[in-house]
């Protein structure tokens, strides 16, 4: 069984007791203790503060960008390690941890070839000059680095790519990080950061870690410093609350629930169509539903509901639920028995506006599983009675292989309509090859949602599923999806960056920003 310990200022450092235990969610055996009881804390901000930030502010964008890249190296040659544990520690098939990891090293390999191309500088013009006064008289908006640290909450669902979509970020744009991951999965980030740690060119206190409960992590936050949050709506709210948070002011990014739509036009083409049903059964079987992203309301034209589930029914037959280590499976368990818990209950409230059109809420042939051992829950399609009234439907995210067919009249406004119920979410998509329709959807779905994703038969075979977040492209989303924003290239780093407006003499600003460039 292993301890997990937290790094922190510079030291592998072992909590108190046995702390919190981590299973193994296919065995239900335990593989892992975390604790933080006894750890002093606050020396992970000061050791960030006095070294990490100081380090990294130092450094020219193109440098923070070669130590990601580094970082990115370390992690891609752990990949086997770290995609065993994803197996033993959170139930991943293979694809699943490629997936989360893959994810990991991509992204800050994405932000390393960024600090490249931003290259010898060390802060942003942020727009052109502003004229405002004589020929002279100008002002220039910049942004640079905050002068604290960055602490990451981080969900269970994504232990690696949680932490580095974050980080690169964060390391870029000049700020130290201090990750906390989920205790329930953080084996993987453990190893991660042991990885990371043994970096030569990585800083002294640039990454920490703590492994366990967050206990009074939050007490130790000062106005410099920012928070960036990924997990349930409810510990969002209790972090929106937190004393110190208000106290200081310091800055705060949420990532929380999200009920995310897909849309099937009544003229979708064969190719449009088939990619539809491809991303569908993909985003309800990854990870086994467990994705911020993934796919939770579908919506169809009533007259081919039909046809639609026929088709997912086929698709989802194909998929073998059971021990992710065994040949031949393509689903494995939710990572905990309390994920498991929750989805069941969460079931039986969607079906007071639901009927079950396909799968079985008893537990069924797994694969490779003896029992009833493990927190296996196998993949569910439901139908709303009344699409527009189903009230459970729109506002319950069911954090699992679930999904709840919403037939709708096939306009665009109805389509519309039936997903800003849902108050605001990460992503929506459409699959239309009709242009009004595609171009009405945007209009109708882009102030409510974080990412849109239209595919037509021209890129269905090219196009990414809608779960997939990638680094070039914004990922976050307004109302319930809690408002925040990360990744989308530099946009990213706006968040870990100061902007401020510099006035005066516009040639002489001119001449401090770019000597201040090539120091």
């Amino acid at each position: 069984m292993q301890r997990l310990s937290s790094w922190i200022a510079g030291e592998w450092r072992d909590g108190a007791g046995d702390g919190s235990r981590l299973y193994n969610p296919t065995s239900e055996e335990v593989v892992a203790l975390a604790s933080t009881e006894g750890l002093n804390l606050g020396q992970a901000f000061d050791y960030a503060r006095d070294l990490g930030g100081q380090a990294l502010r130092k450094m020219t964008f193109a440098e923070r960008g070669a130590l990601l890249k580094a970082m990115a190296k370390a992690i891609h040659a752990e990949r086997e390690a770290l995609i065993d544990i994803g197996r033993i520690n959170a139930g991943n098939t293979r694809g699943d941890a490629k997936f989360d990891i893959d994810g990991a090293s991509g992204t800050l390999m994405y932000y390393a070839k960024l600090g490249a191309a931003l290259g010898e500088r060390r802060t942003l013009i942020d727009g052109d000059p502003i004229q405002i006064g004589g020929a002279r008289l100008q002002g220039q908006h910049i942004l640079s680095s905050k002068p604290g640290v960055a602490v990451h909450i981080n969900a269970f669902n994504f232990p690696a790519w949680g932490l580095a979509e974050k980080a690169a970020c964060a390391i870029l744009a000049g700020m130290p990080v201090i990750s906390k991951p989920a205790t329930s999965t953080a084996y993987m980030t453990w190893a991660m950061v042991r990885a990371l740690s043994a970096v030569d060119s990585l800083p002294d206190g640039v990454l920490s870690l703590v492994c366990g409960s967050a206990y009074d992590l939050l007490d130790h936050i000062e106005w410099p410093d920012v928070v960036a949050f990924t997990g349930g709506a409810e510990t969002a709210d209790r972090i929106r609350r937190h004393p110190r948070v208000l106290q200081t002011a310091a800055a705060l990014n949420i990532e929380a629930d999200s009920l995310n739509s897909t849309v099937l036009s009544p003229g979708a083409k064969d190719l449009t169509y088939d990619a539809f049903i491809r991303d569908v059964a993909l985003e309800m079987t990854q990870k086994a539903g467990q994705k911020c992203t993934a796919t939770r309301r579908i919506l169809v034209p009533s007259d081919k509901v039909d046809e639609f589930v026929e088709d997912i029914a086929e698709r989802l037959d194909r998929i073998t639920v059971g021990d992710p280590g065994a040949d031949g499976v393509h689903m494995g368990p939710l990572a905990t028995a309390t994920q498991l818990k929750s989805a069941q209950s969460g079931i039986h409230e969607l079906m007071q506006d639901a009927d079950l059109v396909y799968g079985s809420l008893d537990r069924g042939a797994i694969k490779g599983v003896a029992d009833e051992c493990g927190y296996f829950l196998s993949p569910l399609v439901l139908q709303a009675r009344d699409s527009a009234s189903a009230k459970s439907i729109h506002e319950l995210e069911v954090f699992g292989p679930v999904s709840t067919i919403l037939p709708y009249d096939g306009s665009v406004e109805m389509a519309c309509e039936l997903i800003q119920k849902g108050q605001g979410g990460l992503v929506a998509s459409v699959y239309a090859d009709e242009r009004d329709f595609l171009a009405q959807s945007i209009d109708g779905l882009a102030p409510w949602s974080g990412r849109v994703v239209l595919t037509d038969a021209k890129i269905a075979e090219q196009a990414y599923a809608p779960g997939m977040a990638l680094p070039h492209l914004l990922h976050g989303g307004p109302g319930r999806a809690g408002g925040g924003e990360e990744l989308g290239g530099t946009r990213g780093m706006r968040f870990y960056q100061q902007r401020t407006a510099i006035q005066g003499n516009g040639p002489l600003i001119n001449k401090f920003l770019q000597a201040t460039d090539a120091d």
